[in-house]
């Protein structure tokens, strides 16, 4: 097993493993999963050098970041990298019973998620995580599906208006007293990143499903702004919610963008993945190891809720993958001519 080499978070002192562990699975997202199976991925994944510890309130209304809270306690503080988010306060909610699925989580600790943005719930977002990991300090503090793909536009005016005039002000702040290391923006799109280094110094980005082997639009202007910016890149959502990850080849749904894969997309992976098939490499290891060869980019973050799992990650950045696989995609026009590739 290759040790994993590490990258700096833009100007900041952080530095994150290239491959990291996403714990939305430990919030139970869209299935449920054990105490013992939930700290047993994350300690396997710790073991194997995945020290990087991605993590949000919102992921099972708490129950990834008391799961996360609860394993890493017991390590070395220095021995690991934590980020969580904000821009979701937890409300209790006495109606919340069982674990039926609420919001893609299937948890039933009784609370509900409203967005705030401002100063102040951003101060109360960052001190009630503090309580449920049991840490006394976060390394990234990344603002959570701020936007209009979240939002809408109408809907966004107001959030990005609390965020601008006061939320944006409790990040420095946070981050000039030493509270956390780096900040950053957490989301599905590339345009709010824009928006927000045009007001603020950030250190990085966590964008999930735009930069994969099936989709690098943020080519076009995101990443370019980054270097200039002087922001990295966390890239989650690489597999863009399975399909990059089970292929089209297995006979079941393949997922894109947490719904059914639309027939473009399907024919899109199809010739992607016998181009991998004739180079006799997984679909996976090639998804995996693509966005990592862009020099915005410090870490992917699969997201993992088994042992299988982490093992899985650690082989399929270890693979050996010919150059060649590269040039037959780029000349089939499959990946964008001005991707770096490993």
């Amino acid at each position: 097993m290759t040790a994993l080499a590490s990258r700096r978070l833009g100007a900041s002192r952080v530095e994150v493993p290239v491959v990291g562990f996403g714990a939305a699975s430990l919030g139970n997202l869209y299935r449920p999963v054990s105490d013992d199976d939930a700290r047993a991925a994350l300690e396997r994944a710790l073991d194997c050098g995945m020290t990087y510890v991605d993590t949000a309130p919102y992921y099972g209304l708490g129950l990834s970041e008391r799961r996360v809270g609860d394993v890493l306690r017991q390590r070395p503080r220095d021995s690991f990298v934590l980020s969580t988010k904000v821009g979701r306060l937890l409300m209790p909610d006495q109606t919340v019973y069982g674990d039926a699925e609420r919001y893609g989580f299937c948890s039933n600790l009784p609370f509900r998620p409203v967005y705030d943005y401002s100063h102040d719930g951003i101060m109360r977002s960052f001190e009630a995580s503090l309580q449920r990991l049991g840490l006394a300090r976060i390394d990234i503090l990344f603002v959570h599906d701020i936007g209009e793909l979240t939002h809408g536009a109408e809907g966004n005016v107001r959030h990005w208006r609390d965020f601008v005039d006061g939320g944006l002000r409790a990040l420095e702040r946070l981050r000039s007293e030493g509270s956390v290391g780096a900040i950053g923006l957490g989301v599905n799109e590339t345009a709010v990143c824009e928006k927000a280094m045009e007001v603020g110094q950030f250190d990085c980005f966590l964008l999930a499903g735009r930069y994969t082997l099936l989709e690098q639009g943020a080519l076009e202007t995101f990443l370019p702004k980054c270097a200039e910016h002087g922001a990295s890149v966390i890239a989650g959502g690489i597999y863009n919610s399975g399909i990059l990850a089970t292929g089209i080849r297995e006979g079941q749904v393949p997922y894109y963008n947490y719904a059914p894969a639309p027939d473009h997309v399907i024919d899109r992976v199809r010739q992607i993945e016998a181009i991998c098939a004739r180079h006799r490499v997984a679909l996976a290891d090639a998804a995996l190891q693509f966005p990592l060869a862009h020099p915005q980019v410090a870490c992917v973050i699969p997201g993992m809720g088994s042992p299988r799992r982490i093992d899985a990650a650690m082989q399929q950045h270890d693979a050996q993958i010919p150059d060649a696989l590269w040039s037959d995609l780029m000349a089939a026009q499959l990946i964008d001519h001005r991707a770096p590739v490993p």
